[in-house]
């Protein structure tokens, strides 16, 4: 059995768990509060439970620590998104021992995030990288917590839904440098990822056969990937391979890389500022990079492409995502109107004018 006895002025507790002492703090100077706790771990231990003092053990820290490691380990593409998350919940959280993580507390969190300005889905990407922190401690042997606190999550209202008329790209490409040119046309034709177009090198693409791939495993859902290339980005490319013999021929050094900086030394790494003067020189306001992917998946199926076949080559997985860059707009509502318009009186012949003369006819006699 065990027993709790007092250390200066707080009492103690001491029990037993598979025929070893255990001691703990019961944080109370009342030995009636001692003796409840007393028995609570009693109670945890007889039913084959861990005692919750283990848990209390637990910090914030290590489960920050678990949530990386469990990134490094399976190579996942958005650790560095995953340790902006943990940053920003370490600034409140570092030292805080699990019991301490209650919802009244994470909401206080959540609140404070929103008045230094983050947006609902950037506090959710922390929120949701907080969950995994208890969901891998919980399920880990032995486990690390014993329960997953509710971590309440907002609602996401400022999906973005930018993209470019032919008219505003055309603009926004004519003020960006010169080696940035090709690369934004890639991705508006395209629709791949910033990253994909980046990081697509010379191995990847077959000019004799006209086209591009992204290998399994480079892709955000891990498949490989290939599109055709048409004749404005067959002839950029035709362009650049032959910069790049040229480059050979002066025993320069050699970049694998398809789209190069401005050095032509190096990929592509960071546009924003060429991006944000280009933006503001052609007066086209503020867009992003990723409203080039929006704006290829609605042309394409604008043009009459099969869905299945526009979602393969822009790399959709699932169609909820799909349908979230498949934008529709006022023209596009007007021209249904339009083809409905035509549709019907290619059915009807001049059924509809008649109809219309006889109700005027009626109210009239009326």
């Amino acid at each position: 059995m065990g027993s709790v006895y007092l250390r200066g002025h707080t009492y103690w507790l001491k029990y037993y768990r598979n025929g070893k002492p255990h001691r703990e703090s019961a944080q109370t100077e009342k030995e009636s509060e001692a003796k409840r706790l007393l028995k609570k771990r009693e109670g945890e231990i007889a039913i084959g439970k861990i005692p919750g003092v283990y848990f209390d053990r637990i910090t914030f820290d290590d489960l920050s620590k678990d949530f990386l490691a469990d990134y490094r380990i399976n190579g996942k593409k958005s650790l560095s998104r995953a340790e902006r998350s943990v940053n920003h919940l370490k600034a409140v959280f570092a030292g805080y021992k699990v019991p301490q993580l209650t919802t009244p507390r994470i909401k206080t969190f959540i609140e404070d995030r929103l008045n230094e300005g983050a947006a609902n889905a950037t506090v959710n990407r922390e929120l949701a990288a907080l969950k995994r922190m208890f969901n891998l401690a919980l399920r880990q042997t032995p486990p690390k917590i014993d329960r997953v606190p509710f971590v309440p999550m907002l609602k996401e209202s400022n999906v973005r839904k930018g993209f470019f008329e032919s008219g505003d790209f055309l603009k926004m490409r004519d003020s960006l440098p010169d080696h940035l040119k090709g690369f934004v046309t890639f991705g508006y034709k395209t629709g791949w990822r910033y990253s994909e177009i980046t990081g697509l090198k010379w191995s990847q693409v077959d000019l004799k056969e006209h086209k591009a791939w992204l290998e399994s495993g480079a892709t955000k859902n891990d498949e490989a990937r290939t599109v055709y290339l048409d004749n404005e980005i067959q002839s950029l490319l035709d362009d650049l391979w032959e910069s790049r013999k040229a480059t050979i021929k002066e025993a320069q050094a050699i970049s694998p890389y398809v789209f190069l900086n401005e050095a032509g030394q190096d990929r592509i790494k960071d546009i924003r500022g060429s991006w944000k003067a280009a933006c503001t020189k052609a007066k086209i306001g503020e867009r992003l990079f990723h409203d080039l992917r929006r704006t290829a998946v609605r042309n394409m199926v604008r043009a009459g492409i099969p869905e299945r076949v526009v979602m393969m080559v822009s790399g959709h997985k699932t169609r909820s995502v799909f349908e979230r860059y498949n934008i529709v707009n006022d023209d596009d509502i007007k021209l249904a109107s339009q083809k409905q318009e035509t549709y019907l009186q290619a059915q009807m012949g001049t059924k509809t004018g008649t109809v219309v003369k006889i109700k005027n006819k009626k109210a009239a006699n009326a």
